[in-house]
């Protein structure tokens, strides 16, 4: 007998046990939420590349309560597999017959692609997309161009894109049918109300869209004890990083505005959020004012460790960004932040928003940033309210609630297919983004 609470089926190209990205834990968060604090019905469907499985097989693994049904795409696919691909909109077909969700709520489905809305269609099922980054509007994702510069387009526009992609006549086509797909989608959220004007006036037109902000992790209950006493007995101050050695980050503006700067009397951690721990193995930092250390890469449940060595969080993003999960995670943790004006992440109630660098500014503008860090007589700031995961999934439940009742199933609703079970997979290694 079907449970009497919805089946959500969430898609992802990323998911537990391979998580990989802040959209990946955003939607591993909501789906654990759903299930344990509103009893909601959860499966997801997301992707691995292996050469030992045959292409487009769904197998099963399962990390927690959440089952996860894996599909294995081929390498080397076509250009236009990479956003629509009839093996992957047929096996979500099958997967969605076999589960009989009520719902499918879409995250990142680069390489998975916009057939996973068709096969839902087939069905009756409503759609949900939430974006997390330019992907609908953008075929680089997000909006970086070929030389490293961020393409600034607004709106986007493919005869713009001239100068960034191969072929612009296949451009064209991909953007045409990923603005068809986005019509059938019931409802689109957007992190902020930067990305969801951008992506309309790019001529996304779902049935309907919603900004549906980003929660994150809170910090542990002692935090704050161990922040203070950790400022008490070291009050040197800490700036902290977390961009990695990109350019659209704004490491070498970093690198740049520290070179010459008058004094040494501060720290600077440098977090690795690469796979191997190698993404500061070349660099060197001798010549650098100040003291100069690494943190290796955290989970969510270790990002306390990092936080609570840092005062003053470095975030000289070079493009527009949707969100910034990083500024939040600071701000709730009483951490002050230099920032550019970068987007969607300067949508928040935190300190020093008339502050915001214009990107493209140059290393002395930065520069000026961290002494006035240095030598403001409120080095401390305080923690402000930042919506947690908690609040993400409330709201979340608010915004689709009412899909339900939208649903226009066959004559004899989905059909469950009669076949064994999706045999378990124990060991099925992670794609590489």
């Amino acid at each position: 007998m079907k449970n009497s609470e919805p089946h959500i089926l969430v898609v992802n190209i990323f998911f537990a046990p391979y998580t990989y990205g802040g959209a990946t834990i955003v939607a591993e968060e909501v789906a654990r939420g759903l299930q344990k604090r509103h009893g909601w019905q959860i499966s997801v469907l997301s992707a691995v590349s292996r050469m030992d499985l045959p292409p487009y097989a769904i197998r099963k693994i399962q990390s927690g309560e959440i089952p996860n049904y894996v599909i294995n795409l081929p390498p080397a696919r076509p250009f236009a597999q990479m956003y629509s691909n009839p093996q992957v909109t047929e096996a979500t077909s099958r997967l969605i017959q076999a589960l009989s969700p009520d719902l499918l709520h879409l995250h990142c489905i680069q390489e998975l692609g916009t057939g996973v809305i068709r096969a839902a269609r087939q069905e009756g099922l409503p759609v949900v997309v939430s974006a997390h980054d330019y992907w609908w509007i953008c075929e680089r994702q997000f909006m970086i161009r070929a030389d490293g510069r961020y393409c600034g387009q607004d709106p986007v526009k493919i005869e713009g894109c001239r100068s960034c992609v191969l072929d612009l006549a296949q451009s064209r086509t991909r953007m045409l049918q990923l603005r068809q797909a986005s019509e059938e989608v019931d409802l689109m959220t957007y992190p902020s109300e930067y990305a969801r004007d951008l992506c309309q006036r790019s001529g996304l037109q779902p049935k309907s869209d919603a900004v549906w902000q980003n929660g994150v992790t809170q910090p542990g209950t002692d935090f704050a004890i161990a922040q203070a006493e950790r400022r008490r007995k070291s009050p040197r101050l800490v700036f902290g990083y977390c961009g990695g050695p990109s350019d659209i980050k704004g490491w070498p503006l970093i690198r740049k505005a520290f070179e010459s700067l008058d004094r040494s009397d501060f720290e600077v951690l440098l977090a690795d959020g690469s796979m191997e721990g190698n993404w500061w193995s070349d660099v060197d930092f001798s010549t650098l004012p100040g003291k100069w250390r690494t943190h290796p890469r955290y989970s969510q449940a270790e990002m306390d460790g990092f936080w609570i060595q840092v005062d003053v969080l470095l975030f000289p993003s070079q493009w527009k960004e949707t969100f910034g999960l990083t500024i939040r995670e600071a701000l709730a943790r009483g951490i002050r932040v230099i920032q550019t004006d970068s987007g969607g992440t300067v949508e928040h109630g935190g300190p020093d928003r008339a502050r915001a660098i214009p990107i493209g500014a140059d290393a002395e503008t930065l520069r000026n940033e961290i002494r006035h860090a240095l030598t403001r007589p409120d080095r401390y700031a305080q923690p402000i309210p930042i919506a947690d995961f908690v609040t993400q999934t409330d709201e979340f439940v608010e915004l689709v609630s009412p899909l339900f009742s939208k649903r226009v199933p066959g004559s004899a609703g989905p059909v469950r297919i009669s076949r064994p079970d999706l045999p378990n997979l124990q060991q099925v290694a992670a794609r590489t983004a």
